[in-house]
This record gives C-alpha cells, structure tokens and sequence, in this order.
C-alpha cells in the first residue's frame, strides 16, 4: 500500500535553524525536498575531503587485514599519506615502464655500449642500426659492412657501419638509447626497491579501513546536513523548508514545532509529482522488494502498489519459463543451503523469494511432467499421478492448449490492470471506461484464439466488442462536455487497440521459451548417452555434456526470465495500469 502523504512547510528564525535541523534530524521523518539548490564553501569543502577518502578507500582496497583505529584529528593525515604514496607510486610505475622499454631494445640488439659508439663517431666510423625482413638482404651490395645482431623467420635486425653522417641505407632504422646497459639495470633495481617500499606502506594503511569508512559515513551526514541547510528558502531574517512525510510523522511534527515554537503548515501536497513514495506492505510480500531493488523501479505517489500481482505473476512466469522441475529442486536446494551459510546478518529477502520461485518452477515442472528434459522421469508410477495431460511437456499434441492457455493467463493479468484502476475510481462514473476496456480485451483475447489456433468465436463477441466501445468511449475520459470527452478518447482508440491485441498475443513468448528449454535440455540429453555408455571415458564425457548442456540451458533460462517474465509485468501489465513507475522513494532525513 502506498501510503498517503502532507506536505510539511517549517518557518524558521535565522538564529533557530541549526539547531531545529538537529532536533528536524533526530525525529528522522522529514522528506526534504530542496527549496533552492543547495552551494555553499562548506558543501564543496566537505564533498573535496569525502572524495578524498574514497580514493584512499579505492586505494588501500577491502583485503581483510587487522584494524587499528584512528582519531579523526589523524584521518586528513592519514588520507594525505595514502593519497601521496599513490602517486608516488604512479610516477615509479611511469618511470619503470620507460627503463623497462629501454631495456627491451638491449635485449633485442644486445649489450652494446652507446659511449663505445659515440667513439666510434669521433673517428669517422657511424654505426646504424636497422630492422627488415631478411629479403632487404639480398637487395644490399655483397660488401656492405654489416653485422648481423639478431633473426627470426621473418625479419633481421642489423648494424650498418657508415663512413659519413649522409650514408645511410633505406629501411627502418632504429636509435640507440642514450645510456649504458649497467646503469640502466642499477636504476631499474633502485625504482623496483623504491615500489616495494610504497608497496609495504600501503599494505600497512589497510588497517586504518574501518576508520576511514566510519569517518566517510559522518562526512556524507555532515554534507546532507549542510545541504538541507543551504537548500532552505530566505525571506528577510527567516529561512524556511519543506518536506513530507506520512499522517502519524506530521503529528510528532506538530508536536515538535509547538513546543520549539516554530512556525508551520501541514496540508496535503498540491502535485502528486512532486511527493515521494512510500510503501508498506506485510513482510511475507516484502520478499519481492529485492527485485524492485534490482531494476530500480519505485511507482509513482499517485500509481499503484502492485507487489502482490508483480509476485503471484512473475513466480507464475518464472515457473513457466524455466519449466523443469529438475532445475527448480537444484535452486531450492542450493537457495536453502545458501541462506544457511549467509547467516543472520545478511537479508533474507533475496532467499525467500528464490525459494518462491523455485517451488513454482519444481511444481510446473512436476504437473508438465520435465526432470532434466528426461521424460521416462516422469513416468515414474509416483510422479506420473502428477501430470496434466493437456499441459504435458513432452506430449506433441498439446501445442494448441498451451497457447490457449497462454491466452488465459495474459487476459486475466491485464484484465486485474484494468480492475484495479476501476476499483480506484469506483465512485466515479470513469470506471465504466475501465468495464468497457476489459470487454474490448476479451474481444481481442477471442480474435487472438481465432487466428493463431483456428478456435471459433463465441456467438456474443461483437456485442461484447459494441459493448466495450460504448463504454470506453463514453466514460474513459468522461467530463461535463460528453462530447469533447468522447472526442478526447476516439483520437487514441484505435493506437490503443492495436497496442491491446498485441499485449494479449504477447504472452505467446512464455508456451514459446517454455517449449524451447524442454527441447534444448532433450537434445543435450539424446547427445550424451542417446547411443547409450559403453566405457568410462564414454561415461565422463557424457556427463560433462549433460552438466554443460543443463548449465547452458539454465542460463538461457534466467536470461529469458528477465527479459520476459519481469516484461510481462513492467510492461503489458503496467501499461495497462498507466504506471510509469516515475517515483521516488521515500528518504527522510535523518541520523
């Protein structure tokens, strides 16, 4: 349930407003929504030094290692140090890839002595150095002094020894570094010793994490402190601001503000748009939260709470979708054992709601008759009491029920849309409009039958068709001028009944991807031991063909769970809501 919301408006003297933002602070029921955009020194000041700590944080990394703490009077010091001991350890870094590079060049060409070279240029003597394929060879006259310093299959690498600066020959030539081989290995050493020492400085801060992440925590306090207080609003020698929050946190504030003596007005919000969303719900259905988590959705103030149908859908979707009982026993189990070894500090929402979802899969895929793809499995005499004929996974006449099937589910999900909106405005003759949409989609559930699986049309479906388009047109958007109403919602009717078929013709994709990963983990089964196991080897590849086969086709699985179980609810099902899930969640400020 989304929970109704006043919108709060606090006047304060200048004198009053640090501290009633504390007292403000420590009810925690406040939504803040900024009166101006909050810039100040101070916020900059703040936002500069939490940066900071997370670049140390980002640093030291989140190896475990023993804690020692730290006063805050310390922690600008001991950031500054590890912020220093970075980018002392960059520029070695820099310096060591450049004398490493050097080095290279030694390694292909040799040791060879640039000062020995330099001499050589004083007497006349000037030697090149060149890298080319071995048929530039040929091309060179037979008594061109050269030497011959390194080759591969393909290319050789030479020195020429030139008698003038002009001499040279055309190929790619190569410079000798301006430095001798032992100094380079001595200061390659040094760099090296000097990152081992940064190295061990940095290994000894990661016991200052703890400290660190406990200040950062303050800083962010301190920043949603300052930027409350410079979002407030300024009216000669008084600030003011405004917020919501639920009926039973603006009595505390009344409350509040009468004994401080601060001037307020409680009232319901004027725009819907601008109010955050808070949702309460009973803790078995909180278990869906995790997912609206995932997908950052929060409905609008003014939509729907729709976790109990997104839950009841998307296990029914995931069932279908995954459609293997085999699978569904191997989540519940490994979701159970998970949970156990979690403990009880991490949530138990996300198990929970794996577990729903894993007993759904494992009952549609014991009434569909699917272990493993194996249907002998289900032949089993205690299994096979459980499966329904005319949804049986592996029989090859059942293709036209399912779809029908597929039909019924999708009708009946954006029917409940359309009765919820009804339910919402049932006092208001609008909600005819909604009666007449879900007759228009029955008409359409019925066209969609005839032409994808040749089933006959029910004698009353035009007038149930007429029915629906009277209503829908007359009431959808019904006003005191009928007739600019009807005009309002003629424009968009047809776009709306296209959109509607083939929402309904939609759910075609769940007998689709269902069918799929029965076939898939049937052909990696007929793969592996089709032609039966005749010897171990035959025994172990067969098994690692049946463990990648199964985990591919999972895989598929969840991807497919994604992009259509959690579709059929964000959008078909939304859509018919008029959601668009534009909301913000309900944050209030506090300690």
């Amino acid at each position: 349930m989304i929970v109704k919301m006043y919108k709060v408006i606090l006047l304060l003297s200048a004198k009053q407003r640090e501290a009633a933002l504390e007292k403000l602070r420590s009810l925690g029921v406040l939504h803040i929504q900024y009166v101006q955009n909050p810039q100040h020194e101070d916020i900059d000041a703040l936002q500069t030094e939490a940066a900071h700590i997370e670049r140390a944080l980002q640093i030291i990394g989140d190896e475990k290692s023993a804690q020692k703490n730290v006063g805050k009077e310390k922690i600008s010091t001991v950031v500054e140090k590890i912020l220093t001991l970075a980018e002392t350890r960059k520029r070695l870094t820099g310096e060591l890839e450049e004398c490493l590079e050097t080095y290279r060049w030694f390694q292909k060409w040799g040791v060879i002595s640039y000062a020995s070279v330099q001499s050589l240029k004083e007497v006349g003597v000037f030697v090149r150095f060149y890298v080319a394929d071995k048929s530039a060879l040929t091309r060179l006259v037979a008594d061109k002094p050269i030497h011959i310093a390194r080759e591969d299959k393909h290319s050789i690498c030479f020195a020429y020894f030139a008698e003038s600066t002009e001499d040279r020959l055309d190929l790619k030539e190569e410079r000798i570094p301006e430095v001798e081989v032992a100094s380079l290995e001595a200061n390659i050493e040094h760099i090296q010793k000097e990152m081992k020492k940064v190295d061990q400085e940095l290994k000894k801060s990661r016991g200052v994490g703890d400290s660190l992440m406990a200040y950062r925590d303050g800083l962010k306090k301190r920043i949603e402190f300052n930027e409350v207080k410079y979002s407030m609003g300024e009216e000669d020698r008084f600030g003011y601001l405004q917020g919501f929050c639920p009926l039973e946190s603006a009595v505390r504030i009344k409350k509040t503000a009468d004994r401080e003596g601060w001037a307020y007005i409680i009232q319901e919000p004027d725009n819907p748009g601008e109010v955050p969303t808070l949702i309460r719900k009973p803790k078995w259905l909180r278990i869906i939260d995790p997912l609206f988590k995932f997908m950052g959705t929060v409905p609008g103030y003014d939509e729907y709470d729709i976790s109990f149908w997104f839950l009841f859908f998307f296990s029914l979707f995931f069932g279908i979708l995954i459609g293997d009982a085999g699978y569904g026993l191997v989540f519940l189990g490994l979701t159970l054992f998970a949970s156990k070894k979690a403990g009880k500090k991490v949530p138990k929402e996300p198990f929970r709601l794996v577990t729903v979802l894993s007993v759904a899969t494992l009952i549609w895929g014991l009434i569909t008759g699917n272990w493993f793809g194996f249907e002998r499995i289900a032949r089993i005499p205690f299994l096979d009491r459980f499966v329904i004929d005319q949804i049986d996974g592996f029989a090859s006449d059942n293709s036209m029920f399912m779809m029908h099937l597929c039909f019924v589910i999708g009708i009946v999900h954006l029917s409940i849309a359309h009765g919820i909106r009804a339910f919402r405005i049932i006092n208001s003759p609008r909600a005819l409009g909604e009666l007449g949409w879900i007759c228009i989609l029955w008409t359409l559930f019925f066209v969609a039958g005839s032409l994808v699986i040749g089933q006959p049309m029910p004698s009353f479906w035009s007038y149930l068709f007429v029915a629906g388009i009277v209503l829908a047109l007359v009431f959808s958007n019904f006003q005191k001028n009928v007739l600019k109403g009807m005009g309002q919602t003629l424009g968009d009717m047809p776009l709306s009944i296209i959109s509607s078929f083939s929402d309904v013709v939609s759910y075609l994709r769940l007998f689709a991807v269902g069918s799929a990963s029965v076939t898939v983990a049937s052909s990696f089964n007929n793969m592996a031991i089709g032609g039966g196991i005749h010897s171990i080897v035959g025994g172990l590849i067969a098994a690692l063909i049946l463990f990648l086969g199964h985990s591919l086709n999972i895989m598929l699985g969840m991807m497919s769970v994604i992009v259509h179980g959690v579709r059929l609810n964000m959008l078909e099902f939304s859509g018919h809501l008029d959601m668009q899930w534009a909301g913000k969640k309900y944050q209030p400020f506090k300690e």
